[in-house]
This record gives structure tokens, C-alpha cells and sequence, in this order.
């Protein structure tokens, strides 16, 4: 009698190497606060100029690496730089710093956070200060305080104001949190600022793959770090102005909706580890929006849905409105704890949405029928 074969199922290969992987770790941990994005800007540029044919940066720091850049057709595959952040706005006579945000930072999870002061003389470490908990509840009658923008002071370790300016700190430094890059089980990651310095990482490895794998491209691709999106999506605007591109691939982030305290009704069914998501939303061109569903399914890349009324909120809203309007999609990647220091997002994701932006620039050419009608 013959015996059966145990047939054992090999894992696929992941496209992220070892140098992907260690630029996305320090291009996580490098501050890139909104406005002061420079120094991720560096490190974004450096990485992606052996994939480019060229690159440029605007007068406010979105920073552009080009393929191809002869060709009159223009393609963009876009995320944005920029992190939420704080402002130095008041320093008291005893040295504690108080702040303005700086994007849509969240007050909430400040308290007793260590962060850096980006002053005149380099980063300084402070902590935000939170009274104990023995004191708050001292009084049973009193109502228990919450963290507010006018409550959370800063604590360098100055015991004057004189002290906190000889450091280096003025009104107007931007401070960020400390917490980087990690690793949880399961190829989970956590880190501040995957919204949306993941999407950054993710189009650069595009480019990566379309030089390493020898695609010629029948158009100009222009990869692009924009910079302000967290304040009102300042930097596509300028940029969308400048390249004036015939087609615009965004990527962002979107919320991981099986975390507590999340209405699915509101923001639908989004789950981290099944793929990224695709919106329906007035901003999204339709036909566009079909050509990537179709090389989603053709490569069997797995897709989740989401519907956005009115504007996307994202740097999609800034492209598709552009100049005389510019065929956009939106494609997300689901994250969970947005806006917090602990922003999670699984590798399997990373992956497959790099996948989706690859195929879909291999399938769209100069002719794709994207007319309205």
C-alpha cells in the first residue's frame, strides 16, 4: 500500500526586508511634528532617492521623489508626514511649562507621559506632571479632576522660568512624546504616529519594489511625503497645485472599529489583520475606485469597505478637488488606538496595502478610460 505524503503549507515570503524594516522602526521614531517635519523628511528622502529618478521639496517641506519624470501623464501615490504634536505656550515663574496643541493631540492620555522639548539647544525631557492620586480623592466631596489643555503642565526638572529658558525652551518649542516603534505578538506593531508616517513607509516601498522587480512605468509616478495634514490637509493642497497629477493614489489610515467604545454603525465593520479598506465617498472616483477592486481581486488581495459622507478627511479631499479635479481613491489601513502614543497596526496589513498600490499603478496606463460619463 503506498503511503501517504503529509503535504506541509509554507508560509509566503514577506516583501519587507530587513532595510525596510529597520527605516520603518527609525522613520517611527524620528519626531516629525507638524510644521517641524524636517527631520523625518531626512530620513524618508534618504531612503527613498536609490528608488527615484529624481526628488524635490516645496518651500513647507512636503518632499517628492520621482519616477519617470519626462512623461506627461502624471500619477501620485501620496501619504502624509506629519504627527500631532504640542506647542510651549506659557512657562510659569516656578518653571512649569504650560501648551497649546498642535494638531489634534488627545489631552486625555497626557498625564504622566514623558515627551521632548524641541528647544534651541536640542531636546529636553520632561514629563507631563499629574497630581497623586491621594491628594485628588483627599476631599470625598470634590468631583474627581480630569485632564484638560489647561491643566496638563510640562515638568523639566526646572524650578524657574530662567531655568527652563537656559535649556534651551521658548515659547513656540514643539514638543513630542518619547514612546517608539515596538513589536506585540502576533505581528502586531505599536508606535506614535503610524498615522500616517505607515503610509509614508508604505509608498516608498512601492517605489522600492517598481525599481528592484524593473517595472517601466508608462507615466510619471510622483511619491509623495506630504507635509500639514493634520492641521486641514495644508501640504496636498500646495503640492496637488504644483504637480497638477492626472491621478492620485492616497494613502491614510483608518480606525480599527473592534475596539471597545467604537459605534459600527458610525464607522463600520474595519478590522485590523483583514486587509485594508476601501472608501465610498463622493471624493472617490468611481471608476477608479474599480480598477482597484478589480487588482485587488485578480491578486488576491483581501479588501475591507467603509462609506465617508461629505469629505474623506484625508489628503484624498485636497487632490480630488485640485486644479480642474483629479481622479482619486483612497486606500487605508486599519489601525486601532489612532492619535495615541500605542497606535497599532498588523504587518499583514503593511504588506498586502503595499501590494494593492503596486498592482494598481501596474494596471492603470494613460488610456485607462477614467471619464465621468
Amino acid at each position: 500500500m503506498a503511503k501517504s505524503k503529509t503535504v506541509t503549507k509554507t508560509k509566503a515570503k514577506s516583501i519587507l526586508t530587513d532595510q525596510s524594516l529597520n527605516f520603518l522602526k527609525n522613520y517611527i521614531n524620528t519626531p516629525s511634528p507638524v510644521g517641524f517635519e524636517s527631520s523625518g523628511q531626512k530620513v524618508w528622502l534618504d531612503y527613498v532617492k536609490p528608488y527615484t529618478d529624481s526628488f524635490f521639496t516645496d518651500p513647507y517641506g512636503t518632499a517628492v521623489g520621482v519616477i519617470n519624470p519626462t512623461a506627461p501623464f502624471k500619477v501620485v501615490i501620496e501619504a502624509h508626514a506629519d504627527e500631532i504634536s504640542w506647542f510651549v505656550n506659557y512657562i510659569t515663574d516656578q518653571g512649569l511649562i504650560y501648551l497649546k496643541r498642535n494638531g489634534g493631540v488627545d489631552h486625555q492620555i497626557a498625564p504622566a507621559m514623558r515627551v521632548w522639548i524641541h528647544g534651541k539647544k536640542g531636546p529636553v525631557k520632561a514629563v507631563f506632571g499629574w497630581p497623586a492620586i491621594h491628594t485628588r480623592l483627599s476631599n470625598p466631596d470634590a468631583k474627581e479632576p480630569q485632564p484638560k489643555v489647561d491643566n496638563l503642565c510640562l515638568d523639566c526638572g526646572a524650578r524657574s522660568r530662567k531655568e527652563v529658558e537656559a535649556l534651551g525652551i521658548h515659547i513656540g518649542s514643539v514638543v513630542t512624546y518619547q514612546e517608539g516603534f515596538d513589536e506585540l505578538a502576533n505581528d502586531f506593531y505599536i508606535g506614535r504616529a503610524f498615522d500616517n508616517r505607515v503610509g509614508g513607509f508604505m509608498i516608498a516601498e512601492v517605489a522600492r519594489l517598481l525599481k528592484e522587480n524593473k517595472k517601466k512605468l508608462p507615466f510619471a509616478l510622483y511619491v509623495v511625503n506630504a507635509v500639514q495634514e493634520e492641521i486641514g490637509l495644508r501640504g496636498a493642497e500646495m503640492i496637488a497645485r504644483r504637480i497638477k497629477p492626472d491621478v492620485a493614489f492616497i494613502t491614510d489610515v483608518t480606525h480599527d472599529t473592534s475596539t471597545p467604545m467604537i459605534n459600527k454603525i458610525i464607522e463600520g465593520d474595519i478590522q485590523c489583520g483583514k486587509g485594508p479598506s476601501l472608501a465610498y465617498a463622493p471624493a472617490i472616483h468611481n471608476k477608479l475606485l474599480k480598477l482597484v477592486e478589480e487588482v485587488a481581486e485578480k491578486n488576491k488581495i483581501p479588501v475591507q469597505f467603509r462609506t465617508l459622507s461629505r469629505s474623506t478627511g484625508t489628503d484624498t479631499d485636497s487632490f480630488a478637488y485640485a486644479n480642474d479635479g483629479c481622479p482619486s481613491v483612497l486606500i487605508s489601513i486599519p489601525l486601532r488606538y489612532m492619535h495615541t502614543t500605542v497606535e497599532m497596526l498588523h504587518k499583514s496589513d503593511i504588506e498586502e496595502t503595499i501590494k494593492l498600490m503596486y498592482h494598481s499603478l501596474l494596471a492603470l496606463t494613460p488610456k485607462t478610460n477614467l471619464s465621468y460619463l
